[in-house]
């Protein structure tokens, strides 16, 4: 029997199941935490493909993905993640956001309990991939994990954002993150988890990037920060 969605569909499923099993194979999503979404084209049959509630992403099964319409209403696969309403909402207000991806990456939600930098930017920019890659992640404060609440939360910090985001940490939960495609949102995870790492290891707190220095890799790079 054929699969119920276009074959166009086929490439990104398998790009979805890539990337999940690189993000368990290298300890930066555990057990069955964590979820990743790709918003499709008229091409692939619109609406949204994401990984199935409870679903380890060390093991996806490319034909048991989720597929969506553009109105939440599931079109195939096996049980959409109950955080399908969050990733609805950033994708409406993120237009540059493609997949999104959210984990329970450990020094992250570690940095949530001894206290993050600030409300506004959980940590401070220390390093210069981190100020062009990643830029500011607001911290979204604690809900009970799937609460609908969330999503008008992290639209609220989208909204307020005076540049893009591409992140938000959710307190005691972890990191989501979007981008253009999962590769692209793969990497922004791994520079975010790697500078809160970075972070904790240091006993002595290191001095963020001066002003200027912030200011020259924005002149040079056009920063996310």
């Amino acid at each position: 029997m054929s699969p119920a969605w276009p074959s166009a569909q086929n490439a990104v499923r398998a790009e979805v199941a890539r990337v999940g099993a690189s993000l368990f194979q290298r300890g930066l999503v555990h057990s069955t935490a964590g979820n990743i979404s790709v918003r499709l084209t008229a091409e692939q049959g619109g609406g949204f493909l994401i990984t199935p509630t409870d679903a380890c992403l060390g093991f996806l099964d490319a034909e048991q993905l989720s597929w969506v319409g553009d109105d939440g209403i599931q079109l195939a696969g096996a049980r959409a993640s109950k955080t399908l309403a969050l990733h609805r909402r950033i994708y409406a207000c993120a237009p540059q956001a493609h997949c999104v991806l959210h984990t329970h990456s450990t020094h992250l939600v570690a940095l949530t309990l001894q206290g993050v930098w600030q409300p506004e930017d959980i940590l401070p920019p220390l390093t210069p991939y981190q100020v062009m890659k990643v830029g500011h992640v607001p911290l979204v404060p604690y809900r009970v994990p799937g609460d609908a609440s969330v999503a008008d939360d992290v639209a609220a910090r989208i909204a307020q954002a005076q540049r893009p985001l591409h992140a938000v940490m959710l307190e005691r939960l972890g990191p989501t993150v979007w981008h253009g495609n999962p590769a692209s949102a793969m990497a922004l995870l791994e520079e975010l988890e790697e500078t809160a790492r970075l972070w904790l290891l240091t006993q002595r707190r290191p001095e963020p990037l001066t002003e200027a220095q912030i200011s020259d890799l924005q002149a040079r790079f056009n920063t996310l920060w």
